[in-house]
């Protein structure tokens, strides 16, 4: 069976610090499949945060998920501390990747816990239209 395999950068420009809690246990006694969504959204958010944005307020407009992709490597349990490095890249006129690479601690050391990479388009929810990438936004993210 093809596995998909994820090509995430070497750096990551910001760090969210996410605890699991004990609503995120499924039947399994470990963080169900689901809840990975949920944690890469946390991270999404303060990410956006950290650089002024919120996912409703860029440019006027906001962001909608368009694809995503998650790597499972590890289980996480109650009480883990996940370390959600996140990084934007893959711009285009509408839209751009956020990749992520969330880690536990464990011993003083990180274990790989998942790679993931979710695509995000600007999107009016008013009119219910993609949108080009507002300039405040590129300014900020994109290399020159």
């Amino acid at each position: 069976m093809a596995r998909i395999k994820l090509n995430l950068p070497d750096h990551y420009s910001f760090v969210a610090y996410i605890p699991v809690r004990i609503t995120d246990i499924n039947y399994g006694g470990h963080v169900g499949n689901d809840i990975f969504l949920s944690i890469l959204h946390e991270a999404r958010v303060q990410y956006l945060g950290y650089y002024g944005f919120k996912e409703f307020g860029i440019g006027g407009f906001g962001l909608i998920m368009t694809d995503v992709a998650i790597e499972f490597k590890s289980e996480l349990f109650y009480g883990d501390k996940i370390k959600a490095s996140v990084s934007a890249g893959e711009f285009s006129k509408i839209g751009f990747d956020i990749f992520y690479k969330l880690e536990k601690e464990s011993a003083e050391k990180f274990t790989l816990v998942a790679r993931a990479k979710t695509g995000m388009i600007f999107y009016d929810y008013a009119t219910r239209k993609i949108k080009d990438m507002p300039k405040d936004f590129e300014s900020a993210f994109c290399p020159r």
